[in-house]
Order: C-alpha cells, then sequence, then structure tokens
C-alpha cells in the first residue's frame, strides 16, 4: 500500500511560544490537520478528512467562529483533501473509506466531500456526535457536517492485541493492514489508525498528543500552552496520559517497527514527507 501524508488544514493560533517552546515573543506557531491518504488494491482510503472544502468557502459557519478564531485557522481550497486527490491524479469517487480518528470539526470538516463513501469510527464517538449530551461535546461537533448522512460503520471495543493496545479488527471492507485503535482521552471515542505499509507500522494518533516531544525516546517533554491546550480539549484526563504513555513507550520500544506520529505536528508531517 502506498500512504501520502496531507495537511488538509492549516492553522496559526496565537502564542507560538507557549505552543511550541521556541522563543519569539507573541510569534504564531504552525498546526496542521495531518490526514492520509492510503492507495489500496481496489480503492482509496483516507484516515481523517481536515476541514473540507466548506471551510475554505465558509469558514465561519462550516468550522465554527470560536473555532476559527482559537486555533487562527486558515482554510483554503487548495488544501482541502479533496483537491490533492485530484491534485495526485485520483478520482475522489474512488475514495470508498473513510477511517477517523474522531469527530470533531477539523477532522470531520471534509466528510461531506466524499458523501459515498463508508466512514469507519468507534461506536461511542459516533454516539457523542450524533447525540452530544454534555457541554464540551456540544461544542466539539459540528451537527452541520453529518447533516449527509455519511455511511457509518462503527466498531466497539473488541478486538486482538496491537503492541499493547486493544485493536479493533478487521475494519469491514478493508484490508486487514489497517486497523482502529482505541485511543480514548481527547473525546471519549477516539482512535487511532494503525497501517502496515509493508516495511513497518503506521500509527496516526489523532489528538492523543499535540507535540512530537511528548513521544520523544529520551527526555519526553511538551511546552506548557501545548500541554493546557490538550487538558482543556480532554473529556478524559486519566485516560489520555495512560494512552500517552504506552504511545511513549511503543515510539521508544519499537522504533524499527512503528512510527507515532499525531494529527497537527508539522515537524512530524514534515519527517514523513520525506
Amino acid at each position: 500500500m502506498k500512504v501520502h501524508h496531507l495537511n488538509c488544514g492549516t492553522m496559526r493560533p496565537p502564542g507560538g511560544r507557549l505552543l511550541d517552546g521556541q522563543p519569539g515573543y507573541l510569534r504564531r506557531s504552525t498546526l496542521v490537520a495531518h490526514c492520509l491518504l492510503v492507495e489500496t488494491a481496489d480503492s482509496l482510503v483516507l484516515v481523517d478528512t481536515g476541514f473540507g472544502s466548506r471551510g475554505a468557502t465558509d469558514p465561519r459557519g462550516w468550522l465554527g467562529a470560536p473555532f476559527v478564531a482559537m486555533v487562527g485557522a486558515r482554510p483554503s481550497a487548495e488544501e482541502s483533501a479533496v483537491a490533492q486527490i485530484r491534485a495526485l491524479g485520483h478520482d475522489p469517487a474512488d475514495v470508498r473509506h473513510i477511517v477517523m480518528t474522531h469527530l470533531d470539526v477539523d477532522h470531520a470538516g471534509g466528510l461531506v466531500d466524499f458523501p459515498d463513501a463508508t466512514v469507519h469510527v468507534r461506536a461511542e464517538e459516533r454516539r457523542a456526535a450524533g447525540n452530544p449530551k454534555s457541554f464540551p461535546e456540544k461544542t466539539r461537533y459540528r451537527a452541520g457536517q453529518f447533516a449527509h448522512s455519511p455511511l457509518w460503520s462503527t466498531y466497539e471495543e473488541t478486538g486482538e492485541n496491537w503492541f499493547g493496545f486493544d485493536a479493533v479488527r478487521p475494519l469491514r471492507g478493508l484490508p486487514p493492514e489497517i486497523l482502529l485503535i482505541p485511543l480514548s482521552g481527547h473525546t471519549d471515542g477516539h482512535a487511532g489508525v494503525a497501517i502496515d505499509t509493508g516495511d513497518a507500522w503506521l500509527l496516526h494518533a489523532g489528538d492523543a498528543y499535540f507535540f512530537h516531544g511528548e513521544v520523544a525516546p529520551v527526555q519526553p517533554h511538551c511546552p506548557p500552552g501545548m500541554r493546557a491546550f490538550a487538558n482543556v480539549n480532554q473529556m478524559d484526563g486519566r485516560a489520555r496520559r495512560a494512552n500517552l504513555a504506552r504511545l511513549r513507550a511503543v515510539a521508544r520500544d519499537h522504533t524499527d517497527e512503528v512510527t507515532v506520529f499525531s494529527a497537527h505536528s508539522p515537524v512530524e508531517l514534515q519527517a514523513l514527507r520525506r
């Protein structure tokens, strides 16, 4: 399988020095929306969808004015997943499956661009987005992004062990090399997506962490601003920290077998594009 690493949504939040730990008074850092396009034998698979094409035409209406202001969202038509798929020479209609880490606004914004694709997601995440009960859930999901009635394929927490994680496999209609890994914390139904490329595993950890230094094999670290941002946006802090510790162990102990990366680190995206 061939894997393309896409940035489907640039963000320039204020307070860059606090977020990335580098010098620069009031400098804005850059965050990305790291999505994957996977070429399988018979179709294309997306992992997350970024802001989507509607995010570029109506950012405040589609993504929500508070979100746009908080993260300094800079959506563009060229960065939409559908535009990048065309630029790679593919037909977006060949995207028959989308595997979601979770359904936050910056991850699910492009679902509507692929209305015929099956959307694979943990059952708890689908429940929360479809029927948000708590105030945090009501603020993080955008009902309009699901108004086209996606073709959901949901998964309960059952499956085989994968490097210390309980995995759900197989995903219906997908090759067994693509796994949904429960990583609760950021949201209750948050997941990672693992892909066996043939040479090694890729593990897209979604928003299980935000800063690349958090999974560094030696002296893991995180700037205070980014740590505060993660705490504010978590649903279950204990679960998030436990899963982060397991991600850190995988990154440290299985360097040659698994590459771990998050959804928003430009450093990790650049490294994987080399």
